[in-house]
C-alpha cells in the first residue's frame, strides 16, 4: 500500500511546536529532579546534532547508536535521522562481540555510545575496522554541541537539508527468537506513515501523559515512544532503568504505559500485595498506590497476552490488552480497542490491508521495509511477488477486521501421522493457571512435550507443596478435552526460567531438543 504526501520526521519536528501549543514534550529525573523539555527544546536539540553531524561527516553514512533511554538518546536519533544518515539503534547491553557484529554487518562508519558503554568501545573499535568516527552521547557533550551548532551558529545552514521519504533512514535488527539478526531497513516514509494516517480515537488521542518503559533502541519503542507523540502531542515520562519503574510511576502519574506481559504480571502482583496488606482499600485506591492514581491503559506487545491477566485488570479500572506489529512493517500493525475480544490482538489500523494465505498472515502496509540489509534472498523469502509480506505467523481476520493470532509458521509441529499441531494453542491452555510462569511446548520423538517453569510465589501462597504433582494433574485436564494429537505426553518441570529475549519472547530454539 502506498500513501500519497507522507511527510518525513523534519516535517513532524518542525511543525510541533506551534501544533502543540509548545507544551512539555519530553520529562524525565536527573539528580532526584524533574527535568522538563518542550517540542521546540527538542527540536533545536535535535537539529543542533544533524548540524555537527553533517560538519563532520557529511550524509548516507550507517552510524550505530548505542545508548540507554535517555533524553540525549532522543535527541541523537533525531539528529542522525534529520541529516540524512542512517541510524543504526544497538542495545546498550549487548557484549562486544554482538555490538562488533550489528556494526559491521551494517557497514557503519560511525559509532555514537553513551557512558554505559565506554568500557566496552575500544574492544569494538578492534573488531570493526570501517569506523572512523565516535562520539559519546552525554549530557555535558550535548550541551556543547547544542550550543556550538545552534541555529544562531556559522552552522545554521546545514540543517536545512531535505529528508528523502522513500530512502532509507534506519536500519534495525531484529530481536531474533532464533538468535539469526538480520537488519530490517526503512524508510522515513514507512516509520510516519501508519502514525499520520491513522485515528487514533479512542486510544491515544485522549492520552496526556505516557511512561516510557520500553529501551528506545527497539522499533515499536520508538516510533510509539516517540515518533507517534511528537505527531499528537503526548508528553512522554522516560523510564530509565526498569528498576525505577514503581518510583517513576508514582512520580510521573502517566495516563497510559507500553508493556511486554512480564511488566504487567509485575504491576498486577504488586497492587495485589498493597491490597492483601490493606483489604480496607478498594481496588482503586490500592491500584493508585502503585501506579499514580491516572492509569488506566496498559499496551502490551512483544509477547503472548494471556486474557485472563487483561481480565484480571478490569476490577483496577484498567484497560490491558495486546496489539500485534513487527520491524518489517514499521512496528505497528494493529490497535486495540473496548470492542476488541479479549483473545484477539486488535484491530487492523486503516492503512494496513491483511490477507489469510495457507493459514499465514500477510500484510499490504505503507510501513514495508525495505528490505533486509544485504540479504536479497532472505528478503525474497518474506515479500511476495505482488509486494505483500509474509509474517511467519498464523491466524484469522473477522468480519470487522479484528486479528487474531494462533501461532507460528515456523514453530508448527507436524506429527508422522500428518496431523499439524500449533505449540502455541496448547501454550496459551497452560499459562490460564497460575501455577504456570513460563511453558514452551514442542514435539520430541513424535510426542508433545511441555516444558515449564511454575510460578513459585503463587505456589506458596496457594499452599501447594507438591508443584510437579499439581502441574501433572493439570496436564491430566488439559488432556481430557485435547484432540488426540495435541495430547502432552510428556511434562518437564523446570528449576531455572526459559531464556528469553529482553522484550520478553521465550528463544524457542534454545529449548527444543534436536534444534
Amino acid at each position: 500500500m502506498k500513501l500519497e504526501n507522507v511527510p518525513t520526521i523534519r516535517d513532524l519536528l518542525d511543525v510541533a511546536p506551534a501544533k502543540h501549543n509548545d507544551r512539555t514534550f519530553i520529562k524525565y529525573l536527573r539528580d532526584g529532579e524533574i527535568v522538563e523539555k518542550k517540542f521546540s527544546r527538542v527540536r533545536s536539540d535535535g537539529l543542533a546534532v544533524c548540524r555537527k553531524l553533517r560538519h563532520d561527516i557529511g550524509e548516507r553514512n550507517h552510524i550505530a547508536i548505542i545508548s540507554k533511554s535517555t533524553y540525549e538518546y532522543i535527541v541523537c536519533m533525531t539528529g542522525v535521522l534529520c541529516s540524512g544518515n542512517v541510524a543504526v539503534p544497538v542495545d546498550p547491553d549487548s557484549t562486544v562481540s554482538d555490538t562488533a557484529a550489528i556494526i559491521n554487518d551494517s557497514d557503519a562508519t560511525a559509532v555514537l555510545y553513551g557512558a554505559e558503554f565506554a568500557d566496552k568501545i575500544e574492544e569494538v573499535k578492534a573488531l570493526c575496522p570501517k569506523l572512523h568516527y565516535e562520539m559519546v552521547i552525554s549530557e555535558e557533550n550535548f550541551s556543547n554541541i547544542y550550543e556550538e551548532f545552534s541555529e544562531t551558529s556559522e552552522y545554521a545552514a546545514l540543517s536545512d537539508y531535505k529528508m528523502e521519504p522513500e530512502k532509507c533512514a534506519l536500519i534495525i535488527y531484529t530481536s531474533g527468537t532464533t538468535g539469526d539478526k538480520k537488519g530490517v531497513m526503512l524508510s522515513s516514509e514507512a516509520l510516519v506513515s501508519n502514525l499520520i494516517f491513522e485515528p487514533y480515537d479512542p486510544i491515544t488521542v485522549r492520552v496526556d501523559t505516557v511512561l516510557s518503559v520500553l529501551p528506545l533502541h527497539h522499533i515499536f519503542c520508538f516510533i510509539c515512544g516517540y515518533i507517534g507523540p511528537l505527531n499528537i502531542g503526548t508528553c512522554i515520562c522516560l523510564n530509565g532503568e526498569m528498576k525505577d519503574l514503581f518510583k517513576n510511576l508514582l512520580v510521573f502519574k502517566p495516563d497510559q504505559i507500553r508493556v511486554v506481559p512480564m511488566i504487567a504480571q509485575a504491576i498486577l502482583a504488586r497492587i495485589r500485595a498493597i491490597q492483601a496488606k490493606n483489604p480496607a482499600l478498594s481496588p482503586k485506591e490500592a491500584a493508585a498506590q502503585v501506579t499514580g492514581g491516572k492509569l488506566d491503559m496498559m499496551l502490551s506487545g512483544g509477547a503472548y497476552l494471556d486474557p485472563a491477566l487483561c481480565k484480571a485488570y478490569e476490577p483496577y479500572g484498567i484497560f490491558l490488552r495486546q496489539g500485534y506489529g513487527m520491524s518489517e512493517a514499521s512496528a505497528k500493525v494493529t490497535l486495540p480497542d473496548p470492542d476488541c475480544p479479549v483473545d484477539s490482538v486488535g484491530r487492523l489500523m486503516s492503512t494496513v490491508n491483511a490477507r489469510i494465505v495457507d493459514h499465514e498472515i500477510q500484510l499490504d502496509t505503507p510501513g514495508m521495509m525495505l528490505g533486509y540489509y544485504k540479504r536479497p534472498e532472505e528478503t525474497a523469502e518474506v515479500i511476495t511477488e505482488d509486494g505483500w509480506l509474509r509474517t511467519g505467523d498464523m491466524g484469522r481476520i473477522d468480519e470487522n477486521r479484528v486479528l487474531y493470532i494462533t501461532g507460528r509458521v515456523k514453530n508448527l509441529i507436524i506429527l508422522s501421522n500428518g496431523e499439524n499441531v500449533s505449540p502455541e494453542g496448547i501454550e496459551n491452555r497452560y499459562m490460564s493457571n497460575r501455577l504456570v510462569s513460563e511453558v514452551v511446548v514442542y514435539a520430541e520423538n513424535d510426542l508433545i512435550v511441555a516444558e515449564i517453569f511454575p510460578n513459585g510465589e503463587f505456589a506458596q501462597q496457594s499452599g501447594i507443596t507438591d508443584i510437579e504433582a499439581a502441574l501433572e494433574e493439570y496436564t491430566d485436564k488439559l488432556n481430557e478435552t485435547a484432540a488426540p494429537s495435541h495430547i502432552v505426553a510428556k511434562l518437564i518441570v523446570r528449576d531455572t526460567p526459559l531464556e528469553k529475549t529482553e522484550l520478553g519472547k521465550i528463544k524457542r530454539k534454545q529449548h527444543i531438543v534436536g534444534k
